[in-house]
């Protein structure tokens, strides 16, 4: 039989290279058909001998067709100058009517436009769904393009109610296609894509371990992943090492994957135990299974030292049926047309020297659309993209392959078996379809999420910050010679307690990093390169938007810290505390305003206020200070002066009050007295004020309107207490604004010498930071709320020393404010309109009087000096002027009577 078969191959070689060389005498015609491809590898090899094969079929038993068809082979190299290079040779030098290849995207993308001017059909099995036949109209797929297989991936993982999804594919053009449209089809079934990971082929196997433990802490347990077999290998297999191919987990491979199974390592694949796949579905008739013991011959005859567990792929298989297709098609080519190109005279450059093909469109469009029952049943080309009708779903069974359990198709979603028409008998319940065997070898379907670490402990890479300044909240170095890490402080113990509540075991390595603020601390983990940050990291929202935290471990809020002084009760000067300079100022103002206009209304008709100049003004200022005593001797005889003096008194009485209550509050709060009692307090006067290098403090208090010169920041406890000794005007600060557990450790390392004051401003305290989603956060949540009820008070003691050794340091500080002119402006408005009108109506009535004075023809200065002269003669005071009422000689109502 053997003998037989090799001779038949050889009879069938030396039959078609006669038919080549007398074509001319025979009258047939001779069709060149290019192939670039990387001949290195295994798709490569496939695709050829699927081509050879297929030319070799068409010509057996068919001596009446008149067209010969030749393969041209070009090695791409895995590279995209050397395919263009390849299809320029193809197209220029032999006219080839049609290109099959090459096998990756990029290469591709740039050959369609070559196949668009030089009208040369594409066939090509790229995956790309960025390519497509609809927008390339000489570009043919011959597989399917990887969008697809978003629909069956999503239907199966619905079909579980799995809610949360991890991707994770290689960091290649291949890797990238579908991710998009997988990502849609989770949205459109309500499920979330909490995390994608990229892992590059070149990865190291530690670089893809330390992702898996990542992966690990995922709140979810089901992970898509979409990569090509030789990445695959390595990344299942550390899966298993990280025991994250057990019980609980669930693992979806994408059909390129599935279909190389055959390329993956032995090792690995016994690792795979339980994973499912999808791969497009392709009936296995007799015809398949014949053709597949024959190209498995003719490929290891052609390549004998490939390795024995080369299989034929899908890829291989549709090749085959398009070069069988292309061939019916070159029967129905009107053989009177050219197989030459047109080419222009003047070509100035290699592609100008191309030219176009005659026969190229023509021959287009019959292969754009094509169907003929081949190896592989139906195969069928529409608008030039290969159609498919339906996926199969495989279950995965270590070394011994895999197990179909289902299919999906577009028309009925998952199913349990196809009938004969190519469409699925309808089911989406999980139950109809095959038995399954998961993870862990157990036939219970995983739940999906996170649940206590089964199969191996938990891994953690730690951030730490490695520049702090505040050592006893955290402090980290590594030892230049043995680079271990060694680690200190309240954050640190916080952290090992919290490990130690947990209900399994976690392995973590500290990681010191340099970071300009914790917000790029932060970055680090969504960058990947730390699994969680332990430091004294505040919880803010705009930080939660790309990290989780834990519950806080810390008193929240964010207060003012400013120098105690010693009550100055023995200040000569004390009693002028009570009320602000402004005031003081505002009040002697109105004494001598008041003074004045009472002298001016009373001076012409008062004896009392009348005399020499220096008594005059002697008489202003006692008459205004008596009032504070209700000591006033004088007598006025004007209403309008009572009047003012009236609304006076009312207003002495109100501030002697205020002023008595407040020296006394004075006089009996705490002998301790900050220096500053509000943080608006600082900004009026101008003072510096401090806050921790790198913290969001200083945001905050630039928007509460501190200028960014007045801003100091400090990264030591050192720093903080030399500041507030150095005050403003040294070139320290009046206060240090932070967060509540800095500002009292400074308090008890320095006992009586700082006050909290001011209001606290809301902070959510120090959290622990995890990826979005992570499951340990919940965990830590909970060792956290353990530790405060327990161990909170030792760590704190040991780290901030105890409270009672301070017994007057903080606290509940009674705050002495000074009474300020706001308090008082209405009464002073009042006070003021009240004395100016009476003056007003006083100056008016005596110019009144005056009024001939005003009229006559003399200069404006000796006007002003008889007016002046007037208003210092004593005036006459008529008995109704006395206050005493006398019947008047006529109706009329004089004006010394309002």
């Amino acid at each position: 039989m053997k003998i037989s078969v090799a001779n038949h191959v050889l009879l069938v070689l030396t039959l078609t290279m006669m038919l080549i060389v007398n074509g001319d005498k025979q009258g047939r015609q001779e069709i060149g058909l290019g192939a670039i491809l990387d001949m290195n590898s295994s798709l490569g090899k496939s695709i050829r001998i699927s081509m050879l094969m297929a030319i070799e079929d068409s010509h057996i038993g068919d001596t009446n067709n008149p067209i010969i068809i030749v393969p041209h082979f070009r090695d791409s190299k895995n590279d995209n100058i050397d395919a263009a290079s390849a299809a320029i040779d193809l197209l220029k030098n032999t006219q080839v009517t049609a290109i099959v290849g090459p096998q990756q995207s990029s290469q591709t993308q740039f050959l369609l436009d070559i196949a668009q001017r030089s009208k040369v059909p594409i066939i090509s099995p790229v995956t790309n769904p960025n390519i497509s036949p609809i927008r390339n109209p000489y570009f043919i797929r011959i597989a399917q393009a990887s969008s697809t297989q978003a629909q069956p991936i999503a239907a199966l993982v619905k079909s579980f109610d799995w809610k949360k999804v991890v991707f994770v594919y290689e960091d290649t053009d291949f890797g990238r296609e579908p991710i998009p449209y997988l990502s849609d089809a989770m949205v459109n079934i309500g499920t979330e894509v909490m995390f994608r990971t990229l892992l590059s082929p070149s990865s190291s196997d530690d670089e893809i371990l330390l992702q898996l433990h990542k992966l690990k802490t995922m709140q979810t347990r089901v992970f898509v992943v979409h990569m090509l077999p030789d990445l695959a290998s390595r990344f299942f297999k550390k899966a298993d090492e990280a025991g994250m191919m057990a019980q609980g987990y669930a693992w979806i491979i994408t059909d390129v994957l599935t279909c190389f199974l055959h390329h993956v390592e032995p090792l690995s694949l016994h690792s795979m135990q339980g994973v499912l796949g999808v791969k497009p579905y392709i009936p296995q008739t007799n015809k398949l299974t014949n053709f597949e013991r024959r190209w498995k011959r003719r490929f290891h005859k052609e390549y004998p030292d490939t390795d024995h567990r080369v299989e034929l792929d899908m890829f291989g298989i549709w090749t085959y049926e398009s070069i069988i297709g292309l061939a019916t098609a070159l029967k129905r080519v009107d053989t009177e047309l050219s197989t030459t190109f047109k080419r222009s005279t003047n070509a100035s450059t290699d592609l100008d020297a191309i030219g176009t093909s005659e026969m190229g469109p023509k021959f287009l469009s019959m292969i754009r659309d094509t169907r003929h029952r081949g190896v592989s049943g139906d195969f069928q080309v529409v608008n030039g993209q290969l159609q498919i009708p339906a996926y199969h779903i495989v279950n995965l069974i270590g070394n011994k392959g895999e197990k179909q359990i289902g299919f999906w198709s577009s028309r009925n979603g998952i199913s349990n078996r196809i009938i004969n028409n190519g469409s699925s008998d309808y089911t989406t319940n999980k139950d109809n379809l095959g038995a399954i065997i998961w993870p862990g070898d157990t036939s219970e379907f995983p739940k999906g999420v996170f649940g206590i670490p089964t199969g191996g402990d938990i891994f953690l890479t730690v951030g730490v910050p490695a520049n702090g300044g505040f050592v006893e909240f955290i402090e980290a170095e590594k030892d230049p010679n043995t680079q271990e890490v060694k680690a200190s402080g309240f954050v640190i113990d916080i952290f090992k307690a919290v490990i130690d509540t947990l209900p399994y075991t976690v392995h973590y390595n500290l990681t010191p990093y340099d970071a300009p603020d914790y917000n790029d601390l932060l970055h680090q983990i969504v960058l990947g390169n730390f699994d969680m940050v332990a430091a004294d990291v505040t919880i803010k929202w705009n930080r939660s938007r790309t990290v989780d935290f834990t519950l806080a471990y810390s008193e929240s809020g964010v207060s003012m810290l400013v120098p105690a002084k010693v009550d100055d009760g023995k200040n000569i000067w004390i009693f002028m505390r009570p009320l602000e300079t402004k005031l003081w100022i505002t009040i002697g103002a109105l004494f001598m305003y008041t003074g004045v206009v009472v002298w001016v209304i009373e001076h012409r008709v008062n004896k009392e206020f009348r005399g020499p100049p220096h008594q005059q003004i002697g008489l202003v200022f006692w008459f205004s200070f008596s009032t504070l005593f209700f000591a006033q001797k004088e007598k006025m005889v004007c209403n309008l002066s009572r009047f003012v003096v009236m609304v006076w008194l009312f207003v002495v009485l109100v501030l002697t009050s205020s002023y008595t209550a407040s020296f006394a509050s004075m006089l009996t709060v705490q002998k301790l007295q900050p220096t500053v009692t509000n943080i608006y307090e600082l900004i009026a006067r101008g003072e510096n004020v401090g806050y921790q290098d790198g913290s969001y403090v200083r945001d905050m208090l630039k928007d509460m309107g501190f200028p960014s010169s007045k801003l100091k920041n400090y990264s030591s406890f050192q720093e903080y207490a030399d500041a507030l000794s150095n005050g403003s005007k040294n070139n320290g600060v009046a206060a240090i604004v932070d967060d509540v557990p800095y500002l009292k450790m400074l308090m008890a390392k320095n006992c009586n010498k700082y006050l909290m004051v001011g209001p606290t401003y809301k902070s959510a305290g120090f959290g622990f930071a995890f990826p979005k989603e992570s499951r340990l956060v919940d965990d830590f949540s909970r060792g956290i709320l353990k530790v405060i009820e327990g161990q909170m008070s030792a760590i704190s003691n040991k780290w901030f020393g105890d409270a009672a050794h301070c017994p007057d340091q903080n606290a509940d500080v009674q705050t002495f404010d000074k009474l300020t002119v706001a308090s008082f402006k209405g009464l002073f408005w009042i006070s003021g309109l009240s004395s100016t009108y009476a003056l007003v109506v006083s100056v008016f009535k005596f110019l009144y009087e005056k009024k001939e004075i005003l009229i006559s023809q003399e200069s404006f200065y000796r006007k002003m000096t008889s007016i002046i002269q007037s208003f210092d003669e004593e005036k006459d005071r008529k008995p109704s002027e006395t206050g005493t009422i006398h019947p008047l000689p006529s109706p009329a109502i004089s004006v010394d009577q309002i």
